[in-house]
This record gives structure tokens, C-alpha cells and sequence, in this order.
């Protein structure tokens, strides 16, 4: 059993309270998962569960955590720093029970995990392994610790779509609890039994949470009838209120006008009308209570409101974006050969996906687009990387990195955009290194639109978007005028937006069907 108890979590820089009073229990075969917004404090709350030391240096926390002699194994969500420079060999022989495993233990494991046999003794240095593989390597060496409770913090970034299957079983089939946050809405649908919803409403002023055990289907079609249920009440009883209201100052004026009017030769009519004003005023106060108890407007969290593009990223049908040829693909250190005879071809405003095995060269081969297309006159492209730091100044706010002027009339219009993508006024002024991945991702989509860019490169444009910003993204994307170039394992993304899907393998670029 793991028990929270009355979790308070406050950031510590703007005092925003970002859990309030958060208490929670997961039992064996607790498959839950943690969804809202960008920014709510998700990936905080499960590192507090972790070790809270790993937010100290932001937050302040009160409350308990109670872990009956539970083995807590954590995935964070991006590599730590101090784990890039070691060589995967070294990284696993960290941890000690790796070097108990049988040959054929570890054998399984890579073919579970869709790596080769020798994968585990690598002297490739971890920060140069692909984002899936990053993923799938602290994974494996989770599991080596025979924990009873998986932290995953988006377990599903970057993955092929095999491992993704086989991360879906894992979930499904594990028998202790899962704590899990996702923004693949495919995942949560196909594994969550629980569902936990952090909201920041009231323009993040009111920190709001929801546990309910149920699928995320049953959760959302519950979530839209109570809430239209509640508002349909909530609107019934301000008719009513109205209608209440209305019918006393009718009969105060009425009353009030005799009292004034009543002539003083009749002092019972006077006193008559004195204990009509007390029934009125009894009455006034009856309908104040009535009042306290209507049932509340229903609140919750919106999702982004935000257009990509205009009419001038149109790009005519027959225009071609690009022709791009490549003998071989070698590996950023160039020591070998990841793919051969690669031919791609866009025209027009073609919104293409590729997809392939982790480690295949798919941001490799699309940095190597980038390079040629944000070079070109012809066309305007901007370039969403995987890594969101190899182009984010992370010591700069959001709105000095969108904005080198220092224009008032230019900074005023992007923290309206910033508003618009639920930013509060405090986050515009955090460093970028404080905030969220879906944040960050946010600053890039920001950036696109504002610079009137034609053809997008997008390495992984979802992975950071909740579920409930997740549709809003993907239907941006759909409608925007120009061509995007993207690589992405969202099942979702790849379903409701791409034209045409390829996939990378060692002989070039197949094209496949949807």
C-alpha cells in the first residue's frame, strides 16, 4: 500500500499553491494515472513521492507519505545530467542486482524491449543513445530491482511503437501499483484503471483535484454528464433566484410606497403594513440562505486556445517543399551505418510522419532535413528538436526568448499568446529551465506562429501535451496550411493528422499504409 496524506505542495518563487490538501491511497493492481495541464505539478508530485529532496530547491511541502515496506522504483522524465556521460555499460552496473542476471535473463529482456543481446554492455555514452532508447534503458534497469511500485513519468516518450505495445502489457499485467503520468491518450485508455486529475482553475489561483477508479473512457463520459448536469442545475436555480428575486422587490416597493403614503389618522393600517415589511424582510433573509446553498457554475480546466498559421503559409499544391536524397545515414559520431538509399519527396502542404525502431536515425535524419530547409529563401521553416535545449535559452524567460526587441507593444502581444496557452503572469517571468516540457513545447508552437513559418520540423510535437491539450495540437496541426515534416509513436497523432506515413528502415524510407 502506499497512502498520501494530506499533501500540500506551494512553488516556492510565486507562492502559487500547486497541491492543496492532496491525499490519495493505491493498493496492488492500482493502475493510475496522473493527467491536467502543462505546469499542474504532475511530475512534482511523483518526485515528491520519490525523494521529496528532489523539489526542494522549488516547493515546499507538507504532508506524509506512508510506503508499507513498498520498493519504489522511479522514471524520471528526462535523463538526469549526472547519468549523460556514462556508457550504457556503466549505467547499468550501477545497480547492483545487474550483475546477479544470467546471460539469458538479460537475453529476454532485450527482446522484450526490442534491443540487441549486447545492448546492456555498450561503451556508447548514454547521452547518445536515442530518446527511446534513453527510455528503454532505465526501464530495464528498473525492473532489475523487483520493485512493487513503478513511478513512470512519461514512459512512452519517444518509444517505437513495438515497445509501446509491450509497455501497454506491462502495465495491464503488473500486479503491484502503477503511478503513471502520460499525455498518449492510446495508453491511458488501453491501461489505466484509475484516474487522478490535477487542476489549476480560476486562472490558477484554486489548485483542484479528482481521484476516480474507473477507465479514462468511463471518466470522461462521467466527467461531461456531471458537469452538464451541474451546470443545467446551477442554471435552473439562477432562473429561479431571479424569478425570487424579482417577485420581493415587487413587494417591498409595494409596501414601502403604502408606508409612506398611509395617512397618519389610521395607525392600525400602520401597524399592519410594519409587520408586512418584517414578512418582507423575514422573507429577504430566507431567500439569502436559499441563495448560500444554489449549487455552484461548474469550473474547470480549458484546454489551450491557439491557431497555427495563416492564409500566407499556404503552400501552392504543385510547389515542391522538398526533394531529399541520401546514400547513407551514419551516426552523429559517424561509426556507422544506420540507413541506406533515402529518398523523400514533399509537395504542397503534405503533413508527412516518420516512424521506425528506436535507434534507426529518425532525428538524425530529420536534423539533417532540418538543416537543408531552414537554409532554403524559397521557403520559411522552423524546427521543433526532440531535445527542446539544443535551441531553448534555458535562463531566459519566455518572453525575452520570443522577443530580442524589448518592444512594450511586442512583449504586451506575447504575453497575450502566452495567456491564450495558459500561462499564468508569474510563469512568463520563470526561466525557461523551471518550467514544464509541455511548457516548453509551448514556447516552440509560439515561436512558429509568430514567425509566419511555411513548412514545419517536428521531432515528437506531442509528447509533452496533456490529454486534454492533446486534441487541440493535433487539429492545429491538421489545419495548418503548410507542410510539416514530423517523427512520432503517437498513435493518435499519426491516425488524425499525416497524409502519408514512412517508415525508416536500414534500406531508406518505406512508405506505408495508413
Amino acid at each position: 500500500m502506499l497512502q498520501i496524506k494530506n499533501l500540500s505542495i506551494i512553488h516556492k518563487k510565486d507562492l502559487r499553491v500547486i497541491l492543496n490538501d492532496f491525499s490519495c491511497v493505491l493498493n496492488d493492481g492500482d493502475k493510475a494515472v496522473i493527467i491536467g495541464e502543462e505546469g499542474n505539478g504532475k511530475s512534482t508530485l511523483l518526485k515528491w513521492i520519490y525523494d521529496e529532496k528532489l523539489v526542494d530547491d522549488y516547493c515546499e511541502t507538507e504532508g506524509e507519505l506512508v510506503k508499507t515496506k513498498e520498493r519504489i522504483a522511479y522514471l524520471p522524465q528526462e535523463l538526469p545530467k549526472e547519468k549523460r556521460t556514462l556508457s550504457v555499460c556503466e549505467f547499468f552496473m550501477e545497480e547492483e542486482s545487474f550483475l546477479e542476471q544470467t546471460p539469458k535473463t538479460l537475453g529476454q529482456m532485450a527482446a522484450k524491449f526490442h534491443v540487441p543481446a549486447d545492448f546492456f554492455y555498450r561503451e556508447q555514452p548514454m547521452e547518445t543513445l536515442s530518446g527511446g532508447e534513453k527510455v528503454k534503458a532505465q526501464m530495464m534497469k528498473l525492473l532489475l530491482t523487483d520493485p512493487t511500485v513503478l513511478l513512470l513519468d512519461e514512459p512512452s516518450n519517444d518509444i517505437d511503437v513495438e515497445t509501446l505495445e509491450w509497455l501497454e502489457q506491462l502495465i495491464q499485467n503488473w500486479k503491484h501499483i502503477v503511478l503513471f503520468i502520460s499525455h498518449d491518450e492510446t495508453l491511458i485508455e488501453n491501461t489505466a484503471n484509475m484516474i487522478i486529475y490535477i487542476e489549476q482553475i480560476r486562472r490558477k489561483t484554486v489548485s483542484r483535484y479528482t481521484i476516480a477508479k474507473m477507465s479514462y473512457e468511463q471518466y470522461r463520459k462521467e466527467r461531461l454528464r456531471n458537469f452538464e448536469n451541474q451546470e443545467r442545475q446551477a442554471e435552473s436555480e439562477r432562473r429561479e433566484k431571479k424569478i425570487r428575486e424579482e417577485k420581493l422587490k415587487r413587494i417591498y416597493q409595494s409596501v414601502d410606497y403604502a408606508q409612506e403614503t398611509i395617512s397618519r389618522q389610521n395607525p392600525a393600517g400602520g401597524r399592519l403594513l410594519k409587520k408586512k415589511m418584517h414578512a418582507v424582510k423575514s422573507m429577504e433573509r430566507r431567500f439569502e440562505k436559499e441563495n448560500e446553498n444554489m449549487t455552484e457554475m461548474p469550473e474547470q480546466e480549458g484546454a489551450i486556445f491557439f491557431k497555427l498559421g495563416n492564409k500566407e503559409a499556404a503552400i501552392p499544391a504543385g510547389k515542391t517543399v522538398i526533394e531529399y536524397e541520401l546514400p547513407e545515414l551514419w551516426t552523429p559520431d559517424g561509426e556507422r551505418i544506420l540507413a541506406e538509399n533515402i529518398f523523400l519527396r514533399i509537395r504542397g502542404s503534405e503533413k508527412i510522419c516518420i516512424t521506425g525502431k528506436n535507434g534507426v536515425g529518425k532525428t538524425t535524419l530529420l536534423h539533417k532535413i532540418a538543416e537543408e530547409l531552414l537554409n532554403r529563401n524559397d521557403i520559411h521553416a522552423e524546427y521543433m528538436p526532440q531535445n527542446y535545449e539544443e535551441l531553448l535559452q534555458l535562463h531566459v524567460t519566455p518572453v525575452e526568448y520570443l522577443d530580442q526587441t524589448g518592444k512594450k507593444e511586442k512583449r504586451t502581444k506575447i504575453r497575450t499568446f502566452l495567456g491564450a496557452l495558459k500561462y499564468t503572469a508569474d510563469e512568463m517571468d520563470h526561466p525557461i529551465a523551471e518550467l514544464s516540457g509541455g511548457q516548453k513545447a509551448k514556447i516552440f508552437l509560439l515561436k512558429m506562429s509568430m514567425s509566419g513559418a511555411n513548412v514545419l520540423i517536428l521531432d515528437e510535437p506531442t509528447r509533452n501535451f496533456s490529454p486534454l491539450s492533446g486534441p487541440v495540437i493535433r487539429e492545429m496541426l491538421k489545419e495548418f496550411p503548410g507542410a510539416v515534416i514530423s517523427i512520432s509513436h503517437d498513435r493518435k497523432y499519426i491516425d488524425e493528422v499525416c497524409d502519408k506515413v514512412y517508415c525508416l528502415t536500414e534500406t531508406g524510407l518505406q512508405l506505408q499504409e495508413k
